[in-house]
C-alpha cells in the first residue's frame, strides 16, 4: 500500500511539473509576440529614420523627415499592437473569416462578398489624390515591415490569436485601408432594417399605430405613406418575429445598435477662456480591445494627434495646432430597399423601367475550415446588388418571383473617402477643412468642427437624389422597376446641410434631428436620438460661458431625460394610491419601489437601485403593451422608445389604445398595465437580485462588456481577454451605455464612448482624451486593459504635441531605420 501510495505522488508532482513546464512553455511562446517598444530596426521601404516615442500612457508619437515614413511608422505602430485586429477586420470585408472560423460565419461571409467591398476598395484606389496614394502605400509597407519583422524573428506570429486560429498573414494592401473604411460604414447603418420592420409593422397595423412605435422625430410631420399591401398586393403576410439573431461576427447591427455618438463645440463668446472648445465621443459597439487607438502623427504641415482605428492610417477625431474635428453618425437615409421583379419566363433577368435587363452577375467561392467550400452567384441590378432573403427578414416582406436589392451610397467604387480624410488632417481652418469635407462620400457623419475662433458642424457624405414622387419616400421597400423609386444620383454637396458661426455660439449633435426640411431634401425620417439632445440643450443653457471642465462635465452626465419625463406619466396613479401592505407581500415590495422612484431626479448612477427599478420596468410595460398587438413582431423591439410610451400615457393621437388587451373581455386602463408591468418588473429583480431593493445596484446589470471577438465566448480564455466594468448611464443619457435589449443579462452595455476627447484651443495642451480598454491588442501586455479603468471612472490624460513631454515619460523609443 506504502508503495502504491509513493507511485501515486510520483505520477501527480510528474503530471504537475509537466504542466507546469507546459505553461511555462506557451507563455513563453505567447509572449514572444509582445512588441519590444525600445527595439531599433532596418527595415525597407524606409527614406530615413522614424522614431515612434510611446508615452507613459503607450499613445505612440511618430516623428520622420517626410510624410510617407510618418505613414509608415503609424502602420508598423498599428500592426505591433493590433495586428490580429487588423486581419480581423480585414477579413470580415473580404468575406473571408469562414477560412478561420468554419461553418459558423458562412453568413457573415454571404453578406460581405454580396456587398463587395473589398472589390469596391479596390476600385476606390484609382480615386485617391497622389499625396493619399503615397500615405496608403507608405502605410501598407510599414504593417507589412512588422509583419515581416515577426517570420523574421519567429516573434509568436503576431499576436496569442493566431495559434488558436492559425492562418497566413497575407500583406497589407492600400486597399484593405478602404476596404476598413466601408466596414465601419456597415457597423453605422440602419435604415434597411428600419425599412423592413416599417414594412412589417404597416402589415398588421393602421398606419396611427406604426407612427406609436416608430414615431417621427419631433418637428413638422410626414405625409400619409401608403400601407405596404398596396405596393405589393400579392404578398402574404408573414407576422412572425423578425429574425434579427445578429451572425456570428456580422458587422451589421440591427437598430438601436447602430453608430451613435455626441460632438459639441463652443464659440469664443461662449468660452470662459476666449478660445474655442470641442468634445466629441463617438459610440459604437464594445470590444477588446476598443477599436479605437490613440496616437500622434508629426506631419510636414504639423502635428495631429487624437483617435485612430487599425488599419486606416488617418486621425478620425482629433486636433491639430490650429483645428481639432469630431464624428458623430448623421442618420442620412442613405439607403434604400427595393424589390425586383423576376421574368419568369427567362431566368437571369429582372424587370426594369425600360423592360427586361440581365442581373450583372459572378461566382465566387468561399473557402470554409472543416468543409467544403460554398459556391455562390452573386447579383447585382441597376439598384445595387441582390441580398439574401434571410438578411434582416428581407425574405418576409419579399413576394414570391421577387428579390431584394440595396441602394447605398456607400457601395461606390470612387470613394474619396479617405482623401478627405487626409486633407482634413492637414486643415488649420473651418473654410479649409469644409473644401476637405466635399470629398466625402460614406459612410455619412456630422462633421463638428472648431478652429481658434470659429465653429461650425456640417454634414458629411453623399445625399441621394430621390423622385419627388418615390411611393415611400424612402421609409418602406419599394418596386425596383419604377422609375420614380429610383435614384437619379446624387445631389451636390452643397445640399448637405451645415450650420457655421451660429449666433448663439454653440454647436451640438447627439444624432438628433438637426433641422426639418421637406421631402426629398429631407435628409432622414429616423433619428438615432430624441432624449440626449434634451439634456444637452439644458446643460448648454445652464451656463453663460463653458470650460474644458463643463464639457468634460456634459460628456460624463449620466441624468436621463427620458426617465424624468416617463416616471411622472406612468407612475401619476401609482404613487402613494394603497394604503401601507404587509412586509413580505408584492404590494409592500410595489410601494418600496415607488417610494424610491418618487425621491430619485433620473440620474442612472450605477450604485444606486433607482436606474435598475426604473429600466426593468419600462422594458415590462413596453412589452404588455405591444404583446398582444404585435405576437412574436413584439420581439422586435428590444429597447423601450420612450416616445412611444409617451404618447400612450398623453393619448395623442389615441394611443391609449395599446393599454388595452385585445384578448381580454374588459377595458384595461393605463394605470392598470403600469401597476401590472411593475409587478412584472420587481418579480424579476427579485429573481436576480434579491428581495432587497433598496440594496440593487445598476451596475451589477449594466456591466460594460468589452468582449474579445473570437476569444470571449471560449470557457477557460473569456475570463483572460474579456473586460468586464460595472458602469453609470444608460440608452438615454449623454454618456450612453446602451443596453443590450436581449438575451439572459438586457441590461448589459455594449454599446457607448469607446473613444471620449475634449480639445480646447484657448491651451490646446490642456486638450485631454481616453479610450476605453488600452493602446495594446494582446491580453499579456500591460497595456491591453491599463486605460479602462480610468475610462469607467471619467478620467481622461492629457493630449499635447509637445514632443519634449511626450520623450519624458516614454515607456520605449522604436527606431526604425532604412535597410
Amino acid at each position: 500500500m506504502l508503495l502504491v501510495l509513493r507511485w501515486m505522488i510520483r505520477i501527480f508532482l510528474g503530471l504537475a511539473l509537466l504542466g507546469a513546464g507546459a505553461g511555462v512553455l506557451g507563455y513563453h511562446f505567447l509572449a514572444r509576440s509582445l512588441p519590444d517598444y525600445a527595439a531599433t530596426h532596418r527595415l525597407d521601404g524606409l527614406e530615413a529614420e522614424v522614431e515612434i516615442v510611446r508615452d507613459t500612457n503607450n499613445v505612440p508619437h511618430i516623428f520622420a523627415e517626410t510624410d510617407a515614413d510618418v505613414f509608415f511608422g503609424l502602420g508598423f505602430a498599428h500592426a505591433q499592437d493590433r495586428l490580429w485586429q487588423m486581419v480581423l477586420m480585414r477579413r470580415t470585408a473580404q468575406g473571408r473569416l469562414s477560412e478561420m472560423f468554419g461553418p459558423r460565419t458562412l453568413r457573415t461571409d454571404e453578406l460581405m462578398r454580396r456587398l463587395d467591398l473589398a472589390g469596391l476598395a479596390r476600385a476606390s484606389v484609382a480615386a485617391q489624390d497622389d499625396d493619399t496614394r503615397a500615405a496608403l502605400q507608405a502605410y501598407a509597407r510599414g504593417v507589412n515591415a512588422w509583419i515581416e519583422t515577426v517570420n523574421r524573428e519567429a516573434r509568436g506570429r503576431g499576436a496569442p490569436e493566431f495559434f488558436v486560429f492559425p492562418s497566413e498573414v497575407a500583406l497589407w494592401q492600400p486597399a484593405d485601408s478602404l476596404a476598413l473604411i466601408k466596414l465601419m460604414g456597415v457597423q453605422t447603418a440602419s435604415h434597411l432594417h428600419r425599412e423592413v420592420l416599417r414594412a412589417r409593422l404597416s402589415l398588421v397595423l393602421d398606419e396611427d399605430r406604426v407612427r406609436d412605435l416608430m414615431p417621427d422625430a419631433p418637428g413638422a410631420g410626414v405625409a400619409a405613406l401608403p400601407e405596404y399591401s398596396e405596393l405589393f398586393p400579392d404578398l402574404r403576410p408573414d407576422h412572425s418575429a423578425l429574425d434579427w439573431a445578429r451572425a456570428p461576427m456580422s458587422p451589421m447591427f440591427p437598430p438601436p445598435l447602430g453608430g451613435a455618438s455626441n460632438a459639441f463645440a463652443a464659440a469664443p463668446s461662449r468660452s470662459a477662456s476666449g478660445g474655442t472648445i470641442l468634445a466629441n465621443d463617438p459610440h459604437l459597439p464594445f470590444t477588446a480591445p476598443t477599436i479605437w487607438y490613440l496616437a500622434r502623427l508629426e506631419l510636414t504641415s504639423g502635428g495631429v494627434i487624437g483617435a485612430t482605428i487599425p488599419g486606416i492610417p488617418a486621425v478620425l477625431s482629433g486636433r491639430n495646432a490650429a483645428l481639432g474635428w469630431g464624428l458623430t453618425t448623421a442618420y442620412l437615409d442613405d439607403q434604400d430597399v427595393h424589390i425586383e421583379q423576376l421574368d419568369p419566363d427567362t431566368p437571369g433577368r429582372y424587370r426594369t423601367p425600360d423592360g427586361w435587363a440581365e442581373f450583372d452577375t459572378r461566382r465566387t467561392i468561399v473557402r470554409v475550415r472543416d468543409a467544403p467550400p460554398l459556391t455562390l452567384t452573386l447579383r447585382w441590378t441597376d439598384n445595387g446588388p441582390v441580398l439574401p432573403g434571410h438578411h434582416a427578414d428581407l425574405g418576409s416582406i419579399t413576394p414570391p418571383g421577387h428579390v431584394a436589392s440595396l441602394a447605398w451610397t456607400l457601395l461606390d467604387g470612387a470613394d474619396t473617402t479617405m482623401t478627405a480624410a487626409m486633407r482634413l488632417m492637414r486643415a488649420r481652418s473651418i473654410d479649409a477643412a469644409l473644401e476637405a469635407a466635399a470629398l466625402h462620400v460614406a459612410p455619412a457623419q456630422m462633421l463638428m468642427l472648431a478652429d481658434r475662433e470659429r465653429i461650425a458642424m456640417q454634414l458629411v457624405g453623399a445625399m441621394p437624389r430621390r423622385d419627388a414622387r418615390h411611393q415611400s419616400e424612402g421609409r418602406m421597400p419599394t418596386p425596383g422597376w419604377r422609375a420614380e423609386n429610383r435614384w437619379q444620383g446624387r445631389l451636390p454637396f452643397e445640399a448637405n446641410p451645415g450650420f457655421v458661426d451660429p449666433e448663439g455660439g454653440l454647436l451640438g449633435n447627439t444624432n438628433n434631428k438637426p433641422l426639418s426640411r421637406p421631402f426629398p431634401l429631407h435628409v432622414s425620417h429616423d433619428w438615432g436620438d430624441s432624449q440626449r439632445i434634451r439634456r444637452w440643450t439644458r446643460l448648454m443653457g445652464d451656463r453663460e460661458v463653458h470650460t474644458r471642465d463643463s464639457f468634460i462635465e456634459a460628456q460624463l452626465d449620466t441624468v436621463s431625460e427620458a426617465a424624468r419625463t416617463l416616471l411622472p406619466l406612468v407612475a401619476g396613479d401609482l404613487w402613494f394610491a394603497d394604503e401601507a401592505a404587509p412586509a413580505g407581500t408584492p404590494e409592500r415590495l410595489r410601494q418600496r419601489a415607488l417610494a424610491l422612484l418618487a425621491d430619485w431626479n433620473g440620474e442612472m448612477n450605477e450604485h444606486l437601485p433607482e436606474p435598475l427599478i426604473h429600466a426593468a420596468w419600462m422594458r415590462a410595460l413596453q412589452d404588455r403593451l405591444i404583446r398582444d398587438e404585435l405576437g412574436p413582431l413584439a420581439a422586435s423591439f428590444t429597447h423601450v422608445e420612450p416616445l412611444f410610451i409617451e404618447r400612450v400615457f398623453r393619448d395623442i393621437d389615441g394611443a391609449s389604445a395599446w393599454c388595452n388587451v385585445r384578448q381580454s373581455s374588459r377595458q384595461e386602463s393605463c394605470a392598470e398595465i403600469a401597476r401590472l408591468a411593475l409587478d412584472d418588473a420587481l418579480l424579476w429583480l427579485s429573481e436576480r437580485f434579491g428581495n432587497n431593493p433598496e440594496g440593487w445596484r445598476w451596475g451589477d446589470a449594466h456591466q460594460a462588456t468589452h468582449d474579445h471577438t473570437a476569444l470571449g465566448e471560449v470557457r477557460v480564455l473569456r475570463h483572460l481577454v474579456n473586460i468586464r466594468q460595472s458602469t453609470s448611464g444608460g440608452d438615454h443619457t449623454l454618456n450612453r451605455g446602451l443596453t443590450a435589449g436581449t438575451g439572459p443579462d438586457p441590461f448589459h452595455n455594449v454599446h457607448g464612448a469607446g473613444y471620449r476627447g475634449v480639445y480646447d484651443f484657448a491651451d490646446p495642451d490642456s486638450s485631454v482624451f481616453i479610450t476605453a480598454t488600452g493602446q495594446s491588442g494582446h491580453p499579456l501586455s500591460r497595456h491591453y486593459d491599463d486605460l479602462g479603468e480610468r475610462w469607467r471612472r471619467g478620467d481622461y490624460i492629457p493630449m499635447s504635441l509637445d514632443p519634449e513631454l511626450a520623450r519624458g515619460g516614454a515607456v520605449g523609443i522604436t527606431r526604425l531605420l532604412p535597410r
